[in-house]
């Protein structure tokens, strides 16, 4: 018969089958003589040995040569077993989110099965409590909270111990009156420690509510919630955070206000200040002896319970008081496990640095989700210029971080690439790994970051799977360049106090920066019109409204706050602007409430000029202000400790910080640089620069 080149393999395969063939040498000029050939026949026409033989044609090598082809195959081999490999999203990359039907466009997680919000990923899982218990379980009573002193290496707490303690503190707030309700309101007043998780789960244990406290609140907002919350008792860490608490009881500001609970050591001056006012200070120790010599049984809170008092700093006025439930946050912890479920689940070898404070949503999130699933916590000294000792004595796996901090690791592995060959390495090597980031690679043991990037890898401990950033946004060529450096898990999250800390969250595979990612499966979001500022629904774009399981309960005592933040079917609205990306992540553009208009008819965004400042070697912290009768802007700026000094020399400029911040060269680094555009709003297209503030006159 006769066959074509796409048969011809199939036919080859086949030996006794009868086929023609035509050969070069039966063809003249105008035709062929076809031939019968067999299979075989074919095989020793291109002098390819029979299968029969080949035993004997691989006997017929050199010695060399067989050599060479084993390595080759031990080669192929090890690369195929070793090759990176991307992982594997949990859904669509192109499809991240969903549109609900019938609800004016909002969308929700493409990892749901429904449209209804996630609210459990554990059964046995529907409280703070409950997850506790469980870590409890899957840990084996392995090490729980972890902490240390200065130059030594960290010491545990085991599950069980903490549980203990926790019960402890729990029964002896009991003995003392309190009541096993979620309307007991306890204050926490510390830094991040072991103590404060222990106070936390003891008033969990017997369905009581925290509402911590923290320093940058001031004096005024921490007497405003004392009152606001009628806290008769309040933890604190510090002999001086106990006499700040004295002095507002002795002055009649905070007269609720009965009994200091104090973690370190006192002296007696203080029990007499105490005394004086009607206050009643007592140590921990004493409180978790009074414990356990009346242990109370347990009494958990159920999901709709009350869980946090989570006061919000602000920008103007008092704080106010979000009222978070136990079902708010474990549905929120329950969304960040769903996302990562095939790609990342702490397990008791993990561990977590704490040095984000827990006053803040964000970092309660984080330890709720270790706490559940067995793993470390380990605590920083309290002194953020000590972090990268701690990070190298704990060698954590889950380093939650805040922009600022990767702002200053960004500026700081560049300021170190200080020759031409360092920075073209530098750059080199990132794009590499920001080539494989692209193809959903994450990896840190390349080429690359045995040559580049290892250093920065150790500074953090070395051990790193999963960072997560939040709270404020994060420039896409920072982010984008410390995923490709640090070679972990890398996420950028989004969300506020109200919403439980996270309602978006990047997706497993999904390494590009520009956005928040799609809604976490607990969230529904949705877009309004703001049409002052020409941002409407149907163009994509709108206020970021969050309806779900972890949308708070409303204001404490502030209906009125309330009304305005949380409507009446349901939604959040968050001040924020967010704009829908083709494959249904959500990019945040603006921000509703932080724009006005100067007294020449200027829009101003002041968070955005914030942002380029204090991308500003020198700078801290600046905050930017106006009003709409002046003509122009202030700023107060707050100088960096640690690298003012050096950025001065450079200059040839040499004094202590005081000297330095006294200097003329300060005015210089706060002036309006010529090449800085103004942060306006799309209503404001040609600005004109204001003038400069006098503050003699002005």
């Amino acid at each position: 018969m006769v066959i074509g080149l796409g048969e011809f393999v199939t036919a080859s395969l086949l030996p006794g089958m009868n086929m023609t063939f035509f050969s070069p040498t039966d063809c003249g000029l105008g035709h062929c003589q076809p031939r019968m050939m067999q299979a075989h026949e074919l095989f020793r026409y291109f002098r390819l040995p029979e299968l029969v033989d080949f035993r004997q044609y691989v006997r017929t090598l050199p010695t060399n040569t067989l050599m060479g082809f084993g390595a080759f195959a031990a080669l192929t081999t090890f690369w195929y077993a070793t090759r990176p490999r991307a992982l594997k999203p949990p859904c669509d990359l192109a499809m991240q989110s969903v549109e609900v039907p019938g609800s004016d466009g909002a969308r929700r997680s493409a990892l749901l099965d429904s449209d209804e919000p996630l609210v459990y990923f554990y059964d046995d899982v529907r409280t703070l409590y409950e997850g506790f218990q469980r870590g409890i379980q899957v840990s084996n009573n392995g090490p729980c909270l972890g902490s240390r002193k200065p130059d030594q290496p960290y010491e545990w707490l085991s599950y069980k111990q903490v549980a203990d303690m926790s019960e402890c503190v729990g029964s002896a707030l009991l003995h003392k009156g309190f009541k096993a309700a979620p309307d007991q309101f306890i204050g926490i007043f510390a830094q991040n420690r072991p103590e404060w998780v222990i106070i936390e789960q003891g008033c969990f244990t017997y369905s009581m509510v925290i509402v911590p406290l923290y320093d940058t609140l001031g004096t005024e907002a921490i007497t405003y919630i004392i009152n606001k919350a009628e806290l008769s008792l309040v933890f604190v860490d510090k002999p001086e955070k106990a006499n700040l608490l004295l002095e507002g009881v002795e002055n009649k500001l905070i007269p609720c206000l009965k009994t200091i609970v104090l973690m370190d050591s006192y002296g007696s001056d203080l029990l007499e200040r105490g005394k004086k006012c009607g206050v009643e200070i007592i140590s921990m120790k004493a409180m978790e002896d009074l414990g356990r010599a009346n242990r109370q049984k347990p009494k958990p809170p159920a999901p709709e319970d009350l869980a946090v008092i989570c006061f919000t700093s602000g920008t103007t006025g008092n704080p106010k008081g979000a009222m978070i439930t136990h079902r708010n946050i474990v549905s929120d912890c329950s969304a960040f496990v769903k996302i990562t479920e095939n790609t990342f689940i702490p397990t008791s070898d993990d561990t977590l640095i704490s040095f984000l404070p827990l006053a803040h949503m964000f970092e309660r999130v984080v330890e709720c989700v270790m706490l559940c699933h067995g793993a470390k916590i380990g605590f920083f000294q309290g002194d953020i210029r000590l972090l990268m000792d701690d990070l190298k004595a704990l060698q954590p796996t889950i380093f939650p971080v805040v922009p600022r901090l990767l702002n200053r690791m960004f500026d700081r592995i560049f300021g170190q690439a200080n020759t031409t060959l360092k920075r073209w390495l530098l750059d080199f090597a990132s794009k590499r790994k920001e080539a494989e980031l692209r193809s959903g690679i994450i990896r840190n043991n390349s080429l690359w970051d045995k040559l580049i990037f290892h250093k920065i890898q150790s500074s953090l401990g070395g051990k790193v799977r999963l960072m997560i950033t939040g709270a404020a946004p994060v420039s896409a060529t920072v982010l984008t360049f410390l995923r490709a450096a640090l070679g972990c898990q890398f996420y950028e999250g989004y969300g506020q106090t109200e919403c439980a800390a996270g309602c978006c969250l990047t997706i497993p595979g999904d390494w590009t920066a520009g956005h928040v990612g799609a809604p976490m499966p607990c969230s529904i979001i949705k877009l309004v019109d703001v049409e002052e500022m020409n941002y409407l629904a149907a163009k994509g774009e709108g206020e970021v409204c969050v309806k779900g399981s972890n949308v708070f309960q409303g204001y404490l005592k502030d209906p009125v706050k309330t009304a305005e933040t949380l409507d009446k079917d349901g939604w959040l609205h968050t001040g924020d602007i967010g704009k829908w990306l083709p494959n249904g992540t959500l990019k945040i553009i603006d921000r509703k409430k932080h724009i006005f208009k100067l007294a020449q008819g200027e829009y101003i965004a002041p968070e955005k000029i914030e942002n380029i400042y204090q991308r500003s070697e020198p700078i801290a912290q600046v905050f930017v202000h106006g009003e709409s009768l002046q003509a122009f802007l202030i700023a107060i700026v707050v100088p960096d400790v640690e690298t003012l000094g050096a950025w001065a020399q450079k200059r040839g400029i040499v004094g202590s910080f005081e000297e330095l911040c006294r200097n003329k060269v300060g005015s210089k680094v706060c002036s309006h640089p010529p090449e800085l555009p103004f942060a306006l709003s799309a209503k404001c297209r040609d600005p004109c620069p204001p003038r400069p503030l006098n503050p003699p006159r002005e």
